[in-house]
């Protein structure tokens, strides 16, 4: 006689993929560290009369896009290389728990990719090579994220991935193809966008950090401590809210810029669990962060948009 746990195949089935479990793949609350730079490289971009919606539009695809196939290929690899198993803490990850089968989540990599490639094909009409290398990097910085013979996940380099893709890149990248150049300004709008999305990759490694241990995956919490990764949120928390502050007074932004400052409610919660919390009280804390960036990037690039 066999047993079996709902909802986990058995040894003998195949995984059947359902709606539900490729939802649980694309893991839609990371979604806003890809809609948030576009969304105010777009309210900037707008707001200097320079704004475009189709390539807006274009940008907002592609990095939705790349982010749902980074995501595919972070929940295979970390399979793979023993990230997630049945002690993880957080969500749950299709592949690890069998919903999904690990060659069809890699296809689902793959599509996502090809997909983005297509969108791309149409900046690169729009922007110019520039846009072919920001294109090429970010699709393969996504796979060596957690892939590759480096994988920049494992070797403490996810933050600054995300700091400089999800934020430097792709706000700069958004003004760009509308624009046809970057202004001063957009550099600076990308800084708090990164860091805003960097502290959703810093709550994830807190909680993961004795699973981490175990699996060879040497995030900056896993190299320097709980308190070094505590500290490196607070700090990407005060950036967030200081470079408003700095555009303002170097001119790059009218007073409506402190619009930004309204979110601060939402910060607050995430921040007293990190702070307070280990393991997998902090699962909170990741949807709390990400609620804190989209709230913070819609009134951010309002601010902007305003002038």
């Amino acid at each position: 006689m066999s047993t079996s746990v709902p909802g986990v195949p058995t040894a003998e089935a195949k995984p059947r993929p359902t709606v539900k479990t490729w939802l649980m793949a694309v893991r839609p609350k990371t979604l806003t560290a890809a809609l948030v730079p576009v969304l105010v490289g777009t309210a900037l971009a707008f707001g200097l009369g320079v704004g475009r919606l189709l390539p807006a539009l274009a940008a907002l695809l592609g990095a939705v896009l790349i982010q749902i196939g980074t995501n595919f290929i972070n929940d295979y690899y970390d399979f793979k290389k023993g990230a997630d198993t049945h002690e993880r803490l957080g969500p749950v990850r299709v592949t690890q728990s069998g919903l999904i089968a690990p060659s069809t989540v890699m296809v689902g990599a793959a599509v996502c990719f090809a997909l983005a490639t297509a969108v791309g094909a149409y900046l690169v009409v729009v922007g110019g090579w520039p846009i072919v290398v920001i294109g090429l990097l970010s699709l393969l910085c996504g796979y060596a994220y957690t892939g590759g013979p480096y994988p920049l996940g494992y070797n403490g380099l996810g933050d600054l991935f995300v700091f400089l893709f999800f934020g430097l890149v792709a706000v700069t990248g958004t003004f760009y193809v509308q624009a046809g150049a970057v202004h001063p300004a957009a550099w600076w709008a990308a800084v708090p966008v990164g860091a805003s999305g960097t502290m959703i990759i810093v709550v994830n490694n807190l909680r993961d950090v004795t699973t981490d241990v175990k699996a060879g995956k040497r995030t900056l919490a896993v190299r320097f401590g709980t308190t070094a990764g505590k500290a490196e949120y607070a700090l990407l928390l005060g950036v967030s809210f200081l470079t408003p502050v700095a555009m303002y007074l170097a001119g790059h932004a009218g007073p409506w810029v402190f619009l930004s400052f309204l979110s601060l409610p939402f910060a607050v919660p995430p921040l007293k669990r990190v702070l307070r919390e280990q393991g997998a009280a902090l699962n909170p804390a990741l949807g709390g962060t990400a609620r804190f960036q989209l709230f913070y990037g819609v009134l951010f690039g309002l601010g902007l948009y305003l002038r």
